[in-house]
């Protein structure tokens, strides 16, 4: 006991009596942490760099030295090359697709969200842990059970192979589901007493209330939509069906003729960067408050 009380009596006097880092030591901390910063943020975005670098060099230059950040000459031959292929097909494709795809896992996700928050059904909790559980299972084991029933189906090969298997997913519908559970439901209540159904109460009154969600949905099936390519390499073979990354992919295959097109094929991906940059950098504000709101309500 005698020897607890020594040491209680001692660590504050030998707090006090430390000595306090000088303020040039302080400074000099901080300035090497905000170097390491600097340093991981380079290294994080260096392949970026590269790609917009080496899109606007030669076939040579880019040959020689592919990880150099500046080209000699600098030359937009790429992009002219690179219009004279079927990239604006595959663009238009992509933008349709994605458009399409969007809008569809928007409704759908939100459909099914609202039943699983609001309905009361035989065998929800269920149906809702068949929708986690769904969450689980890797994408790429889904590829060739999605093959065969597009074939089946005779959808193979047509614009819709290439979208209704993408228009639900069980993560959209956790989402919409999270963010329902936080409408409380006296709002439904006096919807429903001035005689609103359920698909108006829905579409009227809960849907606008839960915009946050609706609009970090969209960005996620945006995102997910125009990145997309096994379902798509699955899905069909027609050149006329080629999306973006699909054709960028046959670009990196030697589809142009001999040598590696470095150019071409960084042009043609820097090009497939700017709407989804677009797309989070108009939203971003919305994403990240949806996100927040369903983490805290996760």
């Amino acid at each position: 006991m005698s020897t607890a009380v020594r040491t209680t009596s001692r660590t504050p006097a030998a707090a006090a009596g430390r000595p306090r880092p000088r303020p040039s030591r302080r400074r000099g901390w901080r300035a090497l942490g905000y170097a390491a910063l600097v340093a991981v943020a380079f290294l994080y975005l260096y392949p970026f760099l590269v790609q917009l670098v080496t899109s606007v060099k030669t076939d040579a230059d880019a040959t020689q030295d592919p990880l150099a950040l500046v080209p000699d000459p600098l030359t937009w031959g790429a992009f002219e090359r690179l219009a004279q292929t079927d990239f604006p097909l595959w663009f238009t494709n992509s933008v349709v697709v994605t458009l399409v795809v969007t809008a569809g896992r928007v409704l759908f996700c939100s459909l099914a969200g609202y039943a699983l928050s609001r309905i009361d059904f035989s065998g929800r909790a269920g149906l809702f842990g068949l929708v986690l559980a769904i969450m689980a299972v890797p994408p790429v084991v889904l590829l060739i059970p999605k093959f065969l029933v597009l074939n089946q189906l005779q959808l193979y090969d047509t614009y819709a192979a290439l979208m209704v298997p993408l228009m639900a997913d069980g993560a959209g519908i956790f989402i919409m589901k999270q963010f329902f559970d936080r409408i409380p439901v006296s709002i439904e209540e006096a919807a429903r007493i001035d005689g609103a159904g359920t698909l108006r109460t829905f579409w009227s009154v809960v849907l606008p209330m839960a915009r946050p969600a609706v609009i970090t949905l969209t960005i996620l099936a945006f995102q997910a939509s125009w990145n997309e390519l096994p379902h798509y390499i699955v899905a069909s073979q027609d050149p006329d069906l080629y999306t973006l990354t699909k054709g960028v992919a046959s670009l990196t295959s030697g589809q142009l003729g001999s040598g590696n097109q470095f150019p071409l094929t960084m042009a043609a991906a820097l090009l497939m960067t700017i709407p989804v940059a677009v797309v989070f950098v108009v939203f971003q504000r919305f994403f990240v408050t949806g996100a927040n709101e369903g983490g805290v309500k996760g």
